[in-house]
């Protein structure tokens, strides 16, 4: 083994060591993660059917694993950068170097590196060229007995120096910076600060804030350590809009005593009294304000990091929900003064007819606009009403109430409309619709998302669904990447039809990618629909890895293999054929009849031993038996599926008291938004949901109505009790 190949292993353990300890889980599983992504790995593809070597990881877990390898190489590339600049300056000290090869976050090798930076022109390099680095270090040693500062100062008076006042202002300056640069000092005062300071905001005198968004943070204070997440970004966004100042508040005894743990201090000493005017210096005008940029800066990271966490577990949330296949579905895309669009979709997606109806302010044409809604109805045989929920919706789904007191066998759903407006202007919909007007595209995706959410929504950038706060505050690079990930998790965990499927759908399949989905659409255009796995093969710039990563991703229903209907891995065909053979069963069966025979080749046999038997592990091998009882099955189809309704309720109807069944419509930090079929939606806050209840965007729960205040357009819920 040669010396590179040996040090390449030891880091690789050192990362899987570090990794493993953040995420509770063995070593040797991200070890193997780590080598798995590095061979061009897709994260789907690693925690579908690479279980054997990562112990059953999840996508999550995964995708954690490849953020902290990312982080701990963008250490050590910092780590190798300084040293090497320290190095060139000559001033590597064994000391020095120990401590920045210790060194575990960026963080901390910019602290050791603070005072050997190249820097733009500072008070103290100024004292420094003008020779006053001696004075400084008489100040910093703090001898008993000796000259005077004056008389010690005297020595350094010339030119550039006229007298013992402006050698000693320039030593102190030397010594501001010395305290300041130092990297245990600020080390400490950073604890110190997030331990024990405060952040205080203030309203700005002459600011507007209209709307009073900020009026909480008007007369605000709370210990860093209270601070939640959704506070810190509220309070950011205040200070950028100039409505609010805002700083952070570090009591003098903390950073005195994170200074003086550092530098000696003696009061016998004549130079007392100059170590203590440089200290106060560096305390206000370097130590203070650096460390209150890298606290907010550190509030503002973890508070990113929840906003872009809770925006992602919603998008999950939504993409998963349920579709509603087999209607034929009007979609309305509510407005006021231009009117509500109108769009019939068949059970496919096909556009049937569009039309524009203006039943609200100003025009207020609803009988018109009920005998057209009823027209098409009749017209189309539409099963289902969906609405936007955006502007007007709510009067929207007043009028679609009282359509359906004529149409019993219509049901209507509100659905997010998020996004919509952002592809009706798109290409993708140009492409899609053509000669169909832009205004008109958005009630079109509106009625496809209920009939596949999935397959709709794929089509718009995610951070435009809309189901997070904040999100234009985050940082936008760690948005999209989380964003894309979640989008492309819930693609491969659903399964593609390679036969129907868009590109912007194909996009996200693990290993395939814009240019490679486009080239399978435009094969299948060509040559017709896909007969087996294999024959993706033949689709130009489909190599063997791009096949590898996508196969078990991509079905194929009614081809020449059955097997590719499900998501068993053509590498594993042979195995899933041994087991058909040992439960005497076949893909030809009744689905019933083959799963009773492959549930009870289960009840016969051990795992281990099945596993054994026929070459393969016991993970892959429970996932390849599922797939034999249930090919292909969506994992949508065992979520609660939305609340459809014929009428709507009032906020004069509810009362205190009052049970109703709710659609989730937003989680967020303090609670969750429910949709109980009123205008307004209910909040129930987090303190109102029992401990251990997890909410997800899409939920069909049951809240009580605690408070009502039509005035203020809000409505209390609560967890029913029992």
């Amino acid at each position: 083994m040669s010396f590179g190949l040996g040090f390449g292993i030891i880091q690789a353990m050192s990362y899987a060591n570090k990794i493993s300890q953040q995420l509770q889980v063995r070593p040797q599983q991200v070890a193997a993660t780590i080598e798995l992504l590095d061979a061009g790995n897709t994260v789907p593809f690693v925690a579908r059917y690479r279980k054997e070597m990562t112990g059953g990881l999840d996508e999550e877990q995964i995708r954690q694993v490849e953020e902290w390898i990312g982080k701990l190489r963008a250490v050590d590339e910092r780590r190798a950068a300084v040293l090497a600049s320290i190095e060139e300056q000559g001033k590597l000290t064994a000391e020095l170097r120990a401590q920045l090869e210790t060194a575990e976050t960026l963080t901390e090798i910019e602290d050791l590196y603070l005072p050997y930076k190249p820097k733009r022109r500072t008070r103290a390099s100024i004292a420094r060229e003008r020779g006053l680095q001696g004075l400084a270090d008489l100040i910093l040693r703090q001898p008993i007995g000796g000259p005077s500062p004056e008389e010690a100062a005297q020595a350094y008076v010339c030119e550039a120096v006229p007298g013992p006042a402006e050698a000693l202002a320039g030593a102190r300056d030397i010594v501001a910076e010395t305290i300041s640069d130092h990297a245990e000092v600020r080390q400490n005062t950073r604890q110190k600060a997030l331990q024990n300071g405060t952040l205080i905001s203030e309203k700005i005198a002459d600011a507007a804030d209209e709307r009073a968004v900020y009026t909480l943070y008007y007369q605000f204070e709370s210990p860093l350590a209270r601070l939640r997440p959704h506070q810190v970004l509220a309070l950011d966004r205040g200070e950028a809009e100039k409505v609010l100042r805002v700083r952070v508040q570090i009591a003098e005894r903390d950073w005195q005593i994170a200074v003086l743990a550092c530098f000696r201090a003696d009061m016998r000493s004549a130079f007392f009294g100059q170590f203590q005017q440089a200290m106060q210096d560096a305390a206000e005008r370097l130590l203070l304000p650096a460390i209150e940029r890298d606290v907010r800066r550190s509030l503002t990271e973890q508070a990113w990091q929840q906003a872009i966490a809770v925006f992602a577990a919603n998008l999950r949330a939504l993409l998963l929900q349920p579709p509603l296949a087999g209607h034929v579905v009007l979609g309305l895309d509510p407005g006021f003064r231009t009117g509500c669009k109108v769009a019939v979709v068949d059970a496919t997606g096909k556009v049937l007819e569009t039309d524009t109806i203006y039943p609200h302010e100003p025009q207020k044409r609803s009988e018109e606009a009920l005998k057209t809604l009823r027209q098409l109805v009749q017209r189309h045989g539409v099963t289902l009403i969906a609405i936007g929920n955006g502007t007007a919706s709510r009067e929207t789904e007043q009028l679609v109430a009282r359509l359906l007191r004529d149409l019993p066998h219509v049901r209507y759903v509100i659905t997010s409309e998020a996004g919509a407006s952002v592809y009706s202007a798109s290409s993708l919909a140009r492409a899609e619709l053509p000669g169909l007007d832009v205004t008109l595209r958005g009630a079109v995706s509106i009625a496809r998302r209920v009939q596949d959410p999935l397959a709709e929504l794929v089509k718009i950038e995610p951070k435009a669904i809309g189901v997070g706060m904040y999100q234009h505050d985050v940082d936008q690079a760690m948005l999209e990447r989380t964003l894309h990930g979640v989008v492309e998790d819930v693609v491969n965990q659903v399964g593609v039809d390679v036969n129907t499927a868009s590109p912007a759908l194909l996009t996200y399949v693990s290993g395939i990618g814009p240019k490679l989905a486009e080239k399978i659409v435009a094969y299948r255009d060509e040559h017709g629909a896909f007969r087996c796995r294999e024959d993706l093969k033949k689709v130009s710039g489909l190599g063997p890895k791009a096949f590898e990563q996508s196969a078990g991703f991509l079905r194929i229903r009614g081809g020449t293999q059955p097997l590719d209907a499900s998501a068993i891995h053509p590498e594993s065909y042979a195995v899933a054929q041994q087991v058909l053979m040992l439960a005497g069963a076949s893909m030809d069966l009744p689905a019933e009849k083959r799963r009773q025979r492959i549930e009870a080749l289960q009840k016969q046999r051990k795992i281990t031993d099945l596993a054994e038997e026929v070459g393969c592990g016991v993970l892959t091998l429970t996932d390849i038996l599922e797939q034999l009882a249930r090919p292909g099955r969506d994992p949508r189809a065992d979520l609660p599926a939305p609340i459809l309704r014929s009428d709507v309720l009032k906020m004069e109807d509810l009362v205190p008291g009052m049970v109703l069944k709710g659609t989730v419509r937003n989680v967020i930090d303090f609670g969750a938004f429910v949709d109980i079929g009123v205008k307004q939606d209910g909040l129930l806050h987090r303190s109102q949901v029992p401990r251990g209840q997890d909410l997800k965007l899409g939920d069909v729960i049951d809240v009580e109505i605690l408070k009502v205040e039509p005035e203020r357009g809000r409505i209390s819920l609560g967890w029913p009790a029992g």
